[in-house]
């Protein structure tokens, strides 16, 4: 049964790979692009059914590869809009008319401004000039992963739902709880402002060439009832607590505190890790009111 269940897995890949016209043995992944091409049918429906992509909704896959993901997405949707740094990949990628090809580095996408141009909709006409919440999914570089989290941050007010694989141990920290060693400013930053949920488990010989980490998949949904704080403020105070974490807040953050005469109270008498994330949104709104 195994054999026969890996066999009918290759020629689903197979036959998804001659659909979107391209394949593992035309390109070679490149390492300083953090390139490593999904290729296990069983996971790719896992993924594909988790999204539950319906027709006509504004969706955009970051780093699109060599479309395991892009098919059975706009065999779903009808059209998606892929975001592809690789010029060769890009170029194939153009081809095909069910697809819009974005070539750029993500970190230099304006998520904001696609969502108010109607960018990711079928047939990609926005809905008489109206914003639409995008719904965003990939499979992340591993190198740039984080960099790509915070950088839509910024945009998260024009997001519906984001699904990305990412390395195993950054979805981990994504999701960590205080007090464990996950937590850390990746966890408070993220779980200020999504409900996120790690949903499948990913192991490297789903990959082409394998990585040598597993991987998960995590889904993140903004949240309706995000405190009010500026971001840039928050970020700061964060980073600034977890820079010594095995100390106590005293030797960091209190300093900080101090530097900006900061009247409020706050314990510094723990260690980063040990403070929630409620606490430091509480902390960076008291210091902003001051």
């Amino acid at each position: 049964m195994a054999r026969a269940h890996k066999a009918s897995t290759a020629a689903g890949i197979k036959s998804r790979e001659r659909k979107s016209g391209l394949g593992t043995g035309s390109h070679a992944p490149r390492k300083r692009f953090g390139q490593h091409f999904l290729n296990d049918g069983g996971i790719i429906g896992a993924i594909v059914d988790a999204i539950a992509p319906h027709p006509g909704e504004p969706v955009i896959e970051i780093g699109p590869g060599l479309g395991a993901l892009t098919q059975p997405l706009v065999e779903r949707l009808g059209h998606l809009a892929v975001i592809e740094l690789d010029r060769d990949l890009a170029a194939r990628l153009r081809l095909r008319n069910d697809l819009t090809v974005i070539e750029s580095d993500v970190l230099k996408v304006d998520f904001s401004e696609l969502a108010q141009s109607g960018l990711g909709r079928q047939g990609n006409t926005p809905d008489g000039g109206a914003p639409v919440k995008l719904r965003i999914v990939g499979n992340l570089p591993y190198n740039i992963s984080t960099p790509i989290l915070f950088h839509l941050l910024d945009h998260v007010h024009f997001v519906q739902d984001q699904h990305f694989m990412l390395q195993k141990e950054v979805v981990d920290r994504m999701v960590g709880n205080p007090a464990t060693a996950a937590y850390g400013r990746l966890s408070v930053m993220l779980q200020w402002r999504y409900a996120m949920e790690n949903i499948l488990h990913v192991p490297p010989e789903s990959f082409t060439p394998p990585p040598r980490v597993d991987s998960a998949v995590v889904r993140m949904v903004p949240r309706t009832d995000a405190p009010q704080v500026k971001l840039p403020l928050l970020s700061q105070l964060v980073q600034v607590a977890f820079s010594q974490r095995r100390k106590l807040l005293r030797h960091s953050l209190g300093k900080w505190l101090e530097d900006r005469q900061f009247a409020g109270d706050f314990d510094v008498q723990r260690r980063a890790e040990e403070v929630p994330v409620a606490q430091y949104i509480a902390l960076a709104q008291a210091v902003e009111k001051q």
